[in-house]
């Protein structure tokens, strides 16, 4: 039912040995998995001037009539992120165009602009699909994303409203960091301090390699002290990024500001043992009011997991469901 929460009505049963938020989402991250693309164009798209972002664009024959699919990662994700090359080889299987993009500074281009990438950049995913729907004169277009990928194409969807494309069709999001403020705090919890160092080994690592590339626009100093991900969004996201500090990052870039505008149907899955990801009771509230939207919360599922027995497939029930939920288009 559109525009009603939903609880397992789909039949997520988690893999088995598999059961709680941290299993799911650390067995996702370890276990292996082997994808096969056919061979992807590479194309670098400039989403301002002098700065761009590389897409790995998979085409079917016809790929004016075929649906597009443009991907989005999550946090120091990137195109080869195992979630988006499943959802290519199931897209692709299923007769859609899909193209992995980049965010700055992600996929190996920390070179190309002295920028950093953030939550609010949605302006980036317009660009990109503004490419395909002008370069190839696609008919078709849908947007997806994980985790912070998914608050992109949520926030775009809700900016555009009813003026988006005409051809920009449907958004599919897993996990989405649409409360970013909230999202960030549980990183800082106690049984989440994995993941935050995670990422934080990660963020620091490429400011510092953003440095050497360009030293006058960087200042690897400031991460002196910084240890929390909202002491670095406080002190190199917003500092960096145009912001008054992370309290602002986090309110302005936020797709819970415009969700009820998308006016497109909409697909939303998130897992209600989601280790850090927090969907706030008015934000909850917004996604239900708005008819467009599905929203399917599983009891269980980790963040953007959701390993399934495989059963006929290979188990990997989230990109399923969003290459289910897009091929009505």
């Amino acid at each position: 039912m559109v525009g009603t929460p939903q609880t397992d009505v789909f039949g997520f049963l988690p893999r088995r040995g598999l059961r709680g938020g941290h299993l799911q989402t650390l067995a996702n991250f370890f276990l292996p998995r082997r994808l096969v693309l056919p061979l992807a164009e590479q194309r670098l798209v400039e989403v301002e001037p002098g700065i761009k972002v590389l897409c790995h664009c998979h085409w079917q024959a016809d790929r004016r009539n075929a649906l597009t699919v443009v991907m989005v990662h999550g946090l120091e994700g990137s195109s080869e992120s195992q979630y988006m090359l499943g959802i290519a080889a199931k897209g692709l299987t299923a007769g859609m165009n899909v193209v992995r993009m980049n965010q700055r500074n992600c996929g190996g281009t920390e070179s190309i602009a002295p920028t950093l990438y953030h939550s609010g950049l949605s302006r980036d995913v317009a660009a990109v699909a503004k490419d395909v729907i002008e370069r190839d004169q696609v008919s078709r277009l849908a947007l997806a994303g994980f985790s912070m990928g998914g608050n992109l194409v949520l926030k775009l969807a809700g900016e555009w409203g009813k003026h988006g494309p005409p051809e920009f069709l449907a958004v599919a999001a897993v996990c989405p960091a649409m409360d970013l403020a909230a999202s960030a705090d549980a990183l800082h919890l106690g049984s989440n301090r994995l993941y935050e160092y995670y990422f934080m080994w990660k963020l620091r690592r490429r400011l510092r390699t953003k440095a050497r590339l360009f030293p006058d626009a960087f200042d690897p100093l400031r991460l002196r002290g910084v240890s929390t991900l909202r002491e670095f969004d406080d002190k190199i996201t917003a500092h960096y990024c145009g912001f008054e500090g992370a309290t602002d990052y986090y309110a302005r870039a936020a797709a819970a500001n415009v969700i009820d505008r998308i006016a497109v149907p909409a697909f939303i899955l998130h897992a209600a043992n989601d280790p850090f990801i927090r969907i706030l009771p008015e934000t909850r509230a917004r996604i239900l009011a708005n008819r467009n939207i599905t929203f399917l919360e599983t009891e269980d599922g980790g963040h953007c997991s959701f390993l399934a027995k495989p059963d006929g497939d290979d188990g990997y029930w989230a990109e399923r469901q969003v290459v289910d939920f897009l091929r009505r288009f």
